[in-house]
């Protein structure tokens, strides 16, 4: 873990926004990334921004970074499994992607009954929720605890607010095909059960993802967006969740549901949106650094020099224009 020293310096050169003037017209923004698009491919840029119940809230030092190499990481581990989006790294912040045709679904795997927004299945559950997306659900179960088998529960895309929705109904309304989707979730659970496996080496626990899917230009399902990043999935530490979990107590998490119930207590709502002061962003900061260091089994050492991110992004991408 780089010290905290390291992470308190990059407090003022984060990167909110990557919009360049001389490239505006090919220019889209996301929730975490920013994109360029080109002829046959698109620059996908991963900013610093923090978001929590559909808020933007600010940035976070090296977040950007930590979720690029997270990414690249877990598309190295899953590539003999779907082909994925993955053109170059010309940046630590940035990857060159195949445009894609992108499926218009979102598909969430499960494999613990846990959540606190509205889209979680805990949060239905505890409503007396017992079909959840097509699943049926048992009654009797407890917060934490895992399904007998990871279940697939998929979301409609939305700027605003995702829907949950069930295979059938996505058939129904030809969002995909029907032999489509069931290539998709076959690519689904064998990604899931690869990163499974790979986490437990780290002693994780991968609790619940989503992934993205799109068309390549030979009609392949191919894996878009980010894969198994914390922005994405869910992670508890193994060695203490039975012991946990036994006592009533929450996970220890190593994603962002730690953030989720910091605003929580400050009642964050559409009127209220808390300001993440240095303390929390620092906090934040390290989780995604632990989380890289845990899953990779590697050190996130990285030049950290004083020269602006975008200053450095727009001269590392020009090439591409």
């Amino acid at each position: 873990m780089i010290a905290r020293e390291r992470i308190r310096a990059q407090l003022d050169n984060c990167l909110m926004e990557a919009r360049f003037e001389c490239w505006q017209e090919r220019y889209q923004r996301g929730k975490v990334r920013d994109i360029y698009l080109l002829p046959d491919k698109r620059i996908l840029i991963t900013t610093d921004r923090q978001s929590a119940f559909d808020h933007v809230l600010g940035t976070i030092p090296l977040k950007g970074r930590v979720l690029n190499r997270i990414a690249q990481y877990w598309f190295e581990q899953t590539r003999d499994l779907v082909p994925n989006q993955v053109i170059a790294v010309p940046d630590p912040n940035v990857t060159v992607a195949q445009e894609l045709a992108m499926l218009p679904v979102e598909i969430v795997v499960r494999r613990y009954l846990t959540g606190s927004t509205d889209t979680s299945v805990w949060t239905h559950y505890n409503k007396g929720v017992r079909n959840f997306c097509g699943v049926a659900l048992p009654d009797g179960m407890v917060k934490n605890q895992p399904f007998e088998a990871p279940i697939i529960t998929p979301t409609t895309k939305s700027d605003e607010h995702d829907e949950s929705i069930s295979p059938q109904q996505i058939v129904e309304r030809g969002l995909v095909e029907r032999d489509r989707w069931e290539q998709v979730e076959q690519i689904a659970l064998s990604l899931f059960a690869r990163g499974t496996e790979l986490a437990a080496k780290q002693g994780l626990i991968l609790v619940d993802t989503k992934y993205e899917m799109g068309l390549n230009r030979e009609g392949q399902i191919t894996i878009a967006d980010e894969i198994h990043t914390p922005d994405s999935s869910r992670y508890w530490l193994a060695s203490s969740y039975e012991e946990r979990h036994a006592r009533g107590e929450e996970p220890e998490s190593l994603d962002k549901e730690f953030l989720r119930l910091w605003l929580r207590e400050r009642n964050i709502s559409d009127d209220n949106i808390p300001e993440l002061d240095d303390d929390i962003r620092i906090q934040v900061a390290e989780r995604y650094i632990d989380l890289f260091e845990r899953v990779t089994g590697t050190a996130f050492e990285t030049e950290l020099g004083d020269a602006p991110i975008a200053e450095r992004i727009q001269e590392n991408i020009a090439g591409y224009f």
